[in-house]
């Protein structure tokens, strides 16, 4: 049997997601999606929040939004969804300055759940996130990096913290210089699955520009085995590259942000990928969900319905096709290697 890994958008735990936390169950904010996330064999997200109790604001440019979430609940949350790997390489990360960045990694690395895209360092920022899934001879082993083109005010240097700052562009010497060095340390690991996170781009946008099309490209040409794309809150179209998929935006999973009405950023998908014990992905299955009282909930049939036709739509320009199985549906990838 393949060993199936869940991707999510942005896991936004700050906020009213976080005040709402303090007065229900740790594992309200996974609603009726919980069961699903823990019979998963892996589980990979963006945490677009840093985890601490610290209330000095980051204020060194000007910075709208500040997301926190505490974890004394937040850490037992992502336990109970059982999230193996979590991509820091984002905008909020540190929101509340570096010693929350710290508060993060440590919180994090006392609970067993990997990180990469974010350090005291940008060579800390790089160092990817390895672990295994399964067990025995079916298990595999998966190494991740992340990057981000978000808040380059946030991106780390030789000697200070932050992320792993690079600009989206195949022809930047920089750009291939710093994701080659990533990869080529996943690689050192010697994966089964190797995976890129990315979050990239503006807000309430529908489409993956040109520019990202050809890195994501670049990324599965170099070795990388699924790009996991997020930033813009809507789940954007998948396009399959040399039998490899390039999720180009996940959407958002859970937060408690203001739902447009057309774009309905409260709807995306579980992106569970199909992995065969020798690395060889089989599948792209994608299970609608919906944000409802901050939560992350399974979409209703209406909202189901609308998600698929969307996704439809917008993979049709990438030559990408679906299969529907029940509420679900499923892209085969077997059928697509090169």
């Amino acid at each position: 049997m393949p060993l199936r890994i869940g991707f999510t958008g942005d896991v936004m735990l700050g906020r009213l997601v976080d005040d709402r936390q303090q007065r229900r169950s740790i594992d309200a904010v996974w609603g009726t999606v919980r069961e699903r996330l823990r019979e998963l064999d892996g589980l990979v997200i963006n945490l677009e929040c840093c985890l601490t109790t610290r209330d000095r604001e980051w204020q060194r440019t000007y910075r709208p939004f500040h997301f926190r979430a505490d974890p004394d609940w937040a850490i037992p949350a992502l336990e109970h969804a059982s999230v193996d790997a979590c991509a820091l390489a984002n905008n909020h990360v540190l929101d509340y300055e570096e010693v929350a960045l710290e508060d993060t990694i440590e919180a994090l690395d006392e609970a067993g759940i990997v990180h990469t895209g974010a350090g005291q360092t940008i060579d800390e920022a790089l160092e990817p996130a390895v672990w295994t899934i399964g067990n025995g001879t079916s298990g595999i082993d998966v190494a991740m990096v992340s990057f981000t083109d978000n808040t380059p005010e946030y991106a780390a240097a030789e000697n200070s913290p932050g992320t792993a700052w690079i600009e989206i562009d195949v022809d930047e010497p920089e750009t291939r210089r710093c994701a080659r060095e990533a990869l080529e340390r996943a690689r050192q690991a010697k994966p089964d699955l190797l995976i890129a996170s990315l979050h990239w781009g503006p807000n309430m946008v529908t489409e993956p520009p040109d520019a990202f099309r050809q890195f994501g490209k670049w990324l599965i040409e170099d070795g990388v085995d699924v790009v996991h794309g997020h930033s813009a809150h809507v789940f954007h179209g998948i396009e399959v590259h040399e039998g490899r998929p390039i999720v180009y935006d996940a959407g958002d999973f859970v937060d408690d942000y203001r739902v447009d009405p057309e774009l309905r950023n409260d709807r995306s998908f579980l992106f569970v990928l199909a992995v065969a014990s020798d690395g060889r992905l089989t599948e792209l299955r994608l299970h609608p969900t919906e944000i409802d009282g901050c939560s992350v909930t399974e979409a209703s049939p209406a909202a189901a319905r609308w998600s698929r036709d969307r996704m439809r739509g917008l993979s049709a320009q990438f030559g990408t096709e679906f299969e529907r199985d029940g509420e679900s549906l499923v892209l085969s990838l077997e059928d697509d290697e090169a």
